[in-house]
């Protein structure tokens, strides 16, 4: 991936937020292949993020 580092280290299962869109809620992911991460979040459904230019924020819990 050559933009967004912080997206490497996901992986299916993992929850995360969009920085930009907090109105969308949490959010699982389901795929990651290549800068393509498909995430269904709370409140938006299902979402294909350009990883190469949104960095998503992994979200541990309270």
């Amino acid at each position: 991936m050559n933009g967004a580092s912080g997206n490497r280290y996901l992986e299916p299962g993992m929850i995360v937020t969009h920085p930009a869109r907090p109105d969308w809620g949490r959010g699982q992911v389901q795929s990651v292949v290549g800068a393509r991460i498909t995430v269904t979040f709370e409140h938006a459904g299902k979402q294909v993020i350009d990883g190469s230019r949104i960095d998503l924020v992994r979200d541990f819990g309270s």
